[in-house]
């Protein structure tokens, strides 16, 4: 497949590093200017980046970034141009007490398209290509991030987002799409479904499958493929430091080319915070290189993997990222959301004063993930009417749906159930891998 920009993609080591340095100067020089959060953290440290900053190296002088700190500067406190320049806001799900927030200009959106044109690209999408988006189309990133991307290489989009599946593959028969972007889990229960209703897929028109937003298995892959006939690639984005386009698989299909003429990546090891040889795997640690509105200073993103030096046959010159391991933070990805175990016992406590004793639970249908809240029942949380006790139970549910964007199963369990380590309850089991069902849900 042709390169999207094989100036910027397949140049030389030397070049990059370079122009890597030059990117990141410009950048912490910027920040220290305009962004009270760096220029504080650089002060404390005694950090000039003018004077101090000569090889990529020195970076590791700086601290880290954390999603708590974004999450602390709500809304726009980290952004370093006046909020007349920002063009677009984005915001992470929320995991936090505040959601991530990220602004955008003009020349940001430019980069933003172009970047997830480049990773398109390798993933084999052209100009005679019709892409359907089943990502959300609200304030995270993924699906606008797409359509884009998209559109910046001439593809003709179908903003389906998400659910509804039955019509969405009404849509991709009726519409001929050529290309499905997805989660990995959806566009297994997309399989399941067009199975379901007897139809056979190669009577879709279907190419590609571009899968982000939830980690996966080479398992999940080679079932994707075989039951859409359709060649699947990995992607990489995340809302704080961009979105999707980070970091793409091209069909050789061996690690995501990160963009690294506009993102420093790092591997560290998640509990020393010491950074790691290529190879090894750690949690992943990106500084953003041109960004204007929003750039950050390594910043933690929590997800496990490694960057793969060695050459790609593509003949792309960037370094790849591993397959995305997991996490090293208490934070679960159902759905492609990011949600934190401890924030759902904050909004329940929110409801009648008392936090209660709760269990979060993933659980899967087919290939459907489902978030299960576990409450145990008590005199003080629950009443004797059932139907003042159905009442609490939607209460619960609708808050939680309002916080994190997924709606939630509330069942409510006998007191000392739940299942305890250290006689501490376990805010969090993945119960995944025991398939409960074939059935498609959507949500």
């Amino acid at each position: 497949m042709p390169i999207w920009e094989p100036q910027e993609e397949c140049m030389s080591r030397d070049e990059l590093q370079q122009l890597q340095l030059e990117r990141l100067q410009a950048t912490l020089n910027r920040v220290y200017r305009n962004v009270s959060f760096y220029r504080r953290r650089f002060k404390e440290m005694d950090f000039r980046p003018e004077d101090d900053l000569t090889d990529l190296r020195d970076i590791r002088r700086l601290p880290f970034t954390t999603a708590r700190d974004v999450s602390d500067s709500y809304p726009y406190e980290m952004f370093a141009v006046p909020l007349r320049e920002v063009v677009r806001v984005h915001s992470s799900s929320g995991v936090m007490v505040n959601p991530r927030v990220v602004g955008y200009t003009r020349q940001d959106l430019k980069v933003w398209s172009n970047l997830v044109a480049r990773i398109l690209s390798a993933a084999g999408v052209t100009q005679d290509d019709v892409i359907q988006v089943t990502f959300g189309y609200g304030l995270l990133t993924g699906g606008l991030g797409i359509h884009y991307g998209a559109e910046r290489i001439g593809a003709s989009v179908l903003p389906t987002s998400v659910g509804r599946t039955e019509r969405q593959i009404k849509i991709m028969q009726d519409f001929r799409t050529t290309v499905l972007v997805s989660t990995p889990s959806y566009a297994l229960v997309i399989a399941d479904k067009v199975e379901a209703v007897g139809m056979d897929p190669k009577r879709l028109s279907l190419r590609y499958c571009i899968c982000a937003g939830e980690p996966w298995t080479e398992s999940m892959r080679k079932e994707i493929e075989e039951r859409l006939f359709v060649k699947a690639t990995d992607n990489y984005g995340i809302s704080e430091v961009m979105g999707p386009g980070v970091a793409g698989e091209c069909l050789e299909q061996q690690g995501m080319h990160l963009q690294e003429d506009h993102f420093l990546a790092e591997i560290i090891d998640p509990e020393t915070g010491q950074v790691l040889e290529p190879g090894r795997e750690g949690e992943l640690v990106i500084t953003t290189l041109a960004k204007e509105a929003f750039p950050v200073i390594r910043y933690r993103t929590g997800d496990l993997c490694s960057i793969h030096p060695d050459p790609c046959p593509c003949g792309r010159t960037f370094h790849r990222l591993g397959r995305i391991r997991g996490r090293s933070d208490d934070v679960v990805v159902i759905k492609g959301i990011n949600v934190i175990p401890q924030r759902i016992g904050d909004i329940l406590e929110e409801i009648k004063g008392e936090r209660p004793v709760y269990q979060l639970a993933a659980t899967r249908r087919g290939h459907q993930d489902q978030l299960e809240i576990r409450v145990e029942v008590t005199d003080q949380l629950f009443y004797d009417k059932m139907r003042d006790q159905k009442t609490l139970v939607d209460v619960m549910r609708r808050k939680v749906t309002n916080f994190i964007g997924i709606t939630p199963r509330i069942k409510l369990v006998e007191r000392g159930s739940l299942e305890r380590v250290g006689g501490v309850v376990r805010l969090f089991v993945d119960r995944r891998e025991q398939a409960s069902g074939t059935e498609d849900q959507d949500g």
